[in-house]
């Protein structure tokens, strides 16, 4: 167990109605590291070794270096000018005068209007290694909006203004590599430990030329930075099942995002939720992650006065404006010149915010405390300069950074280019793809009855299609009820993939926000999904078509299995494939169920079942073509009915689906004689008339031959997977516009 050094600081006398865990937690976070005693998480994992046993020398920068730079390592991060605006509809009411004969009946006839609203109106500040930068103000003054401006997840041709490090501006692919964003929802898997979603976390942000004991190492001394010893073998938990509790879920959403220990850390709310204790217990962890050599910038509601403690800079935001910027000790000064002072009792954030949501409900709004601000913050102009060393360049501040241990999934050299020098993703394709598979299996392993449902709902259904279909004849009779089992089966097949529309869905924004910062690729995304299915619908498939094929009878011995198997498992694919398209492109779980069913009914429709592919009208050809019914309906029936020498019906059967069939056979006999003498052909009991094929041309299925049915049912899937791919692509952005 690794410890970050520091003095500890007791709690017990102060927080006496903590329980023994809670107060164990808290002393552990509270023991305040010391600046220049302070280690990051990569110089813990250098007193580790690798996986061999080696122990790497701790690695001491020269002050001398150009490239390791001072002893202390000053990143700032600056903004200037920063306005951000947006079009919102508004409502107007038209007069009675200019109102149409219509709209005179409706007395609330109304019109929209755009018009534009400010988010950010020109606001500055900067943010330093070593502090914690709090963003504060009444809900809607745009502290989200401010984060989400200095994480890069505004479009840049929508934010006017500069965001700089150490005075160079930061591209958005460098950005994704030195920083990371929390957002306010915990986003995690809930059938994962607290170890386990930490250890993913490590194998997608970690270069593979870590070895795995090192990982293992940093999610361990992560653990305890985080103090989440005692919960790490506990899942996380959800509405279903008991987990963590929120304050040790806040955090661990913290550690996913600073396992590659960043040099920026953004956060929206982390506090939002929380008891008191456990929002002291997340930003006393933040205040060590700051020590340990980052900038943390965050949001927050109403800080309590222990938290006041804890931050070092704050900004007041006031729809869109900064109505005070700078540290907590200089509050009661600044709203005693403004002339409304601190009362002595009061806490200075709650009488900060009342004050500024009163001013808010003013005539004047807060425009006056905005102005005394800017002059505020220009006579006193707090510059105090953190750093012991001097100013480095971006270039030589993240390569002193990078030999000190911290963005361990960063370069280890860096070149005059950063955003070339500096890799997109810690890890190659295929790794990826491993890691996804492997998280996705676990998932599924502890969550077994949504497959159990899924394989009980198949097996049900070839049960019932057995029993129903049982061993059909090659009766006319038999043939109709061929047709019905084949379209019924491969429609069911295909409804049976619905359940795919939640699995997505529910790891969308997990999805997003991992993706955002280049955990992984979409591509491995897609790929390692794909590739896990195919198990499942195998067993599947196997399933359905052992239960049904000899159940109902069907032609062509264990070749003619083999192929409705195929068949089956092609379905299935294709199926699947699409309805995953579909959950990337719908939002909701019940809107992407009534747009499949819906979608499913008209390619049953136009599969050729209801209407042969000759009588549907020209202008809804194409969505015949585009059916994902067709293919397979197509080709069990050619593998069903294409030996020419079976026959299906023989002489007086001719009569059965007519109103002659329930004539006596002497008379059908003799009226076969009349047909025979009409035709000048010998037609008896026993004569062939209708062979498979003569069925396969009556349906209209012959225009593609089972082949090419398979593997186009086959194409169809890989195709919706590639969809699949490119929804996520654009439609999976995590910027505002």
């Amino acid at each position: 167990m690794f410890r970050i050094g520091g003095d500890d600081m007791s709690v017990d006398s102060d927080l006496p109605f903590l329980g023994p865990r809670h107060t164990m937690e808290l002393q552990e976070l509270t023991r305040k590291p010391k600046r220049q005693g302070s280690m990051t998480l990569g110089e813990l994992l250098q007193l580790v070794g690798d996986s061999t046993g080696c122990s790497p020398e701790y690695h001491i920068l020269d002050l001398n270096d150009p490239v390791s730079g001072p002893t202390s390592y000053p990143f700032v991060l600056s903004f200037k000018n920063l306005t951000y605006s947006v079009k919102v509809q508004r409502k107007m009411s038209i007069p009675s005068c200019f109102r149409s004969a219509s709209m005179h009946e409706s007395p609330d006839a109304m019109i929209h209007m755009a018009r534009t609203k400010v988010l950010l109106n020109d606001i500055s500040g900067e943010a330093r290694e070593g502090e914690i930068m709090a963003v504060l103000g009444a809900s809607g003054s745009g502290k989200s909006t401010l984060i989400d401006a200095l994480a890069d997840r505004i479009a840049r041709e929508s934010l006017k203004g500069t965001v700089t490090l150490n005075g160079e501006i930061l591209e958005s692919r460098l950005l994704k590599v030195i920083s990371a964003y929390v957002m306010q929802d915990d986003l995690l898997f809930p059938m994962l430990t607290v170890e386990e979603t930490l250890m993913f976390s490590a194998e997608f942000r970690l270069p593979r030329t870590l070895s795995k004991s090192k990982k293992k190492a940093r999610v361990q001394a992560l653990i305890d930075q985080l103090g989440l010893r005692n919960a790490a073998k506990t899942v996380i938990g959800d509405e279903g099942h008991r987990g963590v509790s929120g304050g040790e879920r806040r955090r661990v959403s913290i550690g996913i995002d600073i396992i590659h220990d960043p040099i920026v850390l953004f956060l929206d709310e982390p506090t939002s939720g929380l008891d008191s204790t456990s929002a002291y217990m997340v930003v006393k962890v933040l205040q060590r992650i700051a020590q340990s050599g980052s900038i943390v910038i965050m949001s927050i509601h109403q800080p309590s006065y222990r938290i006041l403690s804890l931050l070092d800079r704050l900004i007041f935001l006031s729809r869109g404006h900064t109505v005070y910027s700078g540290s907590p000790s200089g509050l009661p000064e600044f709203f005693a010149e403004f002339g409304n002072p601190i009362p002595e009792n009061e806490d200075r954030t709650e009488f900060a915010l009342d004050f500024i949501r009163e001013l808010e409900g003013t005539h004047g709004g807060t425009k006056n405390l905005a102005d005394f601000n800017k002059s505020w913050q220009k006579k006193n102009n707090p510059r105090i300069n953190t750093s012991t060393g001097p100013k480095l360049s971006l270039k030589n501040a993240i390569s002193a950074s990078i030999s000190r241990g911290k963005l361990v999934s960063g370069a280890t050299n860096v070149d005059s280019n950063l955003s070339s020098s500096v890799p997109r993703f810690a890890n190659p394709l295929l790794i990826e793809m491993i890691v996804i598979g492997k998280r996705s299996l676990k998932n599924s392993w502890r969550s077994p009855e949504l497959f159990g449902i899924r394989l009980g709902a198949v097996m049900v259904t070839g049960i019932i299609l057995a029993t129903m279909f049982w061993k059909l004849d090659n009766s006319p009779k038999g043939i109709q009820e061929r047709l019905g089992f084949f379209a019924f089966a491969m429609s069911t097949i295909f409804y049976t993939c619905a359940e795919a529309i939640p699995v997505f869905l529910q790891e969308r924004y997990i999805f997003m926000r991992e993706t955002a910062y280049n955990a992984y690729r979409r591509s491995s995304y897609v790929l390692a999904h794909s590739i896990i299915s195919i198990p499942s619908l195998l067993f599947l498939s196997f399933s359905f078509s052992a239960i049904t094929f000899w159940a109902v009878g069907l032609s062509g011995g264990f070749s003619g299995y083999l192929f409705f198997f195929f068949f089956t498992f092609a379905s299935f694919w294709a199926g699947s494939s699409f309805v995953t398209f579909l959950s990337g492109i719908v939002s909701h779980v019940m809107l992407g169920y009534t747009v499949v069913v819906a979608i499913l009914a008209y390619f049953l429709l136009f599969s050729g079942f209801f209407i042969s592919r000759d009588r549907i009208p020209p202008y809804w050809l194409w969505f015949h073509y585009a059916s994902l019914v067709k293919y397979p309906y197509q080709g069990v029936l050619q593998n069903e009915f294409d030996d020419p020498a079976k026959c299906f019906v023989r002489g007086i059967q001719v009569f059965d689906n007519s109103p002659l069939g329930a004539v006596p056979n002497s008379v059908k006999l003799q009226l076969l004689k009349t047909m025979s003498h009409t035709l000048g052909t010998n037609i008896t009991s026993s004569t062939c008339l209708t062979t498979g094929l003569d069925i396969l041309k009556q349906t209209g299925v012959t225009d593609i031959n089972k082949w090419g049915c398979l593997w186009i049912t086959v194409a169809l899937g890989f195709f919706f997977r590639l969809m699949f791919y490119f929804t996520l692509l654009f439609g999976s952005k995590n910027k505002r516009r």
